[in-house]
Formats: C-alpha cells, sequence, structure tokens
C-alpha cells in the first residue's frame, strides 16, 4: 500500500495518513504497530498520562506507537474526535486479525484521500473528561503527532 504522512485535512490534528491508490472497502490498508507492551504496562502508561498511540489486543500483547514514529499507521485521525471539520467521515476501522491490528476500509477510498478511522466513543469520553480536569495536554499531545 502507498501511504504518505502529512498535514492533516482536520485543524488542529498535527499530521495525518494519506493513500496514493485507491483502496476497496474491506481491505486492509496497513498494520498498526509499536512497542509490543502486556497490560499491566498499558495501565501504568495510562496513569502517566502516556497513552495517545495504544491499542489494546489482549492482556499478553497491547500496541504502543508512542515512541515509533516511522510506523504510519499511528498517523490515521479519527474525523469525529475533537479536532472535526465539515464533510470528514471516518472511511477506516480498526480491526484485530489474530494477535496484529490492521486499519481496514469501511468503503471504497479514493487516491489522495485521507484515512480516517473511528478511535471508538470510549477513547473521546475519556480525553474530554481528562481535558476537563486538567490531566490531558491537548496541545503537547498534538505536536507529537
Amino acid at each position: 500500500m502507498a501511504l504518505l504522512v502529512k498535514k492533516s485535512k482536520l485543524p488542529k490534528a498535527g499530521k495525518g495518513l494519506f493513500t496514493t491508490k485507491a483502496i476497496k472497502k474491506g481491505e486492509k490498508i496497513i498494520e498498526y504497530k509499536g512497542e509490543i507492551i502486556d497490560w499491566k504496562e498499558y495501565t501504568k502508561r495510562v496513569d502517566e498520562n502516556k497513552d495517545g498511540y495504544l491499542f489494546f489486543v489482549s492482556r499478553k500483547k497491547c500496541i504502543d506507537a508512542y515512541s515509533t514514529p516511522q510506523y504510519k499507521a499511528r498517523y490515521a485521525n479519527d474525523a469525529h474526535g475533537i479536532s472535526r471539520s465539515k464533510g470528514l467521515k471516518n472511511n477506516a476501522y480498526y480491526d484485530v486479525f489474530g494477535d496484529k491490528c490492521y486499519i481496514v476500509a469501511n468503503r471504497d477510498i479514493k487516491a489522495g484521500e485521507e484515512i480516517f478511522v473511528d478511535y471508538s466513543k470510549s477513547y473521546w469520553d475519556c480525553i474530554r473528561y481528562n481535558i476537563k480536569h486538567g490531566h490531558y495536554d491537548l496541545k503537547s499531545t498534538l505536536s507529537n503527532n
């Protein structure tokens, strides 16, 4: 898959993930890669507010892409998150196959489009709670993207 990382179309979202080739509905776009950690380490990073790129696969396998900017999947944004733009909608979702996580197209995606993936309602509820209570620095998180 030919994917590029460049400025997102979402305001204040930092970088985004774009395709240079058409993608068919149901096609795996990219594997979500990063440091492999267990649930205990996952919860520790959540407590330290270092959880912006964590993905839970199982209690024995979680993926943390925070310190692995070379893996492009971490740059896929959620069009329904805090920073929205009229007309932009999610075109992909996360799916686990065995012990690996992939971003999968939920519709045909045209060459040049940005990949937008649903982070989940619970993810955004947690982010909004942390912002409201001063536990989350949105500015530093966006600059890390």
